[in-house]
């Protein structure tokens, strides 16, 4: 009885670390899972968009496809089909057009 009532006092046998644990394990693997995959595909994003240089084909991110005709600090001048020219943030540059295109289409039954 005795060992008992010490074994409650001292809350069991890993003490107070051992109720901290199961808290640990989850934080862990919500960094693993969560948070390290979302910052590894921001940093590829930015390399991304660091790369564009004038002439290459992009889709932003509202699913506009055109062309770059000028880089600035913070902005991409893009020409679309129709010959139009739009300033867009480098922000809304999603895909590289080349690239997306090059995959082959998924056939259909």
């Amino acid at each position: 009885m005795i060992a008992t009532i010490l074994l409650q006092a001292t809350g069991g046998a890993l003490g107070a670390y051992g109720s901290m644990i199961p808290f640990v394990l989850i934080i862990v693997v919500f960094y693993f899972f969560m948070i390290r995959p979302q910052v590894k595909k921001q940093k590829d994003q930015k390399n991304f968009v660091n790369e564009l240089k004038k002439g290459d084909k992009i889709i932003t991110t509202s699913g506009m496809h055109g062309r770059i005709v000028e880089v600035a600090d913070t902005t991409f001048l893009i020409e679309t089909e129709g010959g139009h020219k739009v300033r867009f943030n480098k922000a809304a540059i999603s895909l590289d057009d080349s690239k997306a295109l090059s995959t082959p289409p998924v056939a259909s039954k």
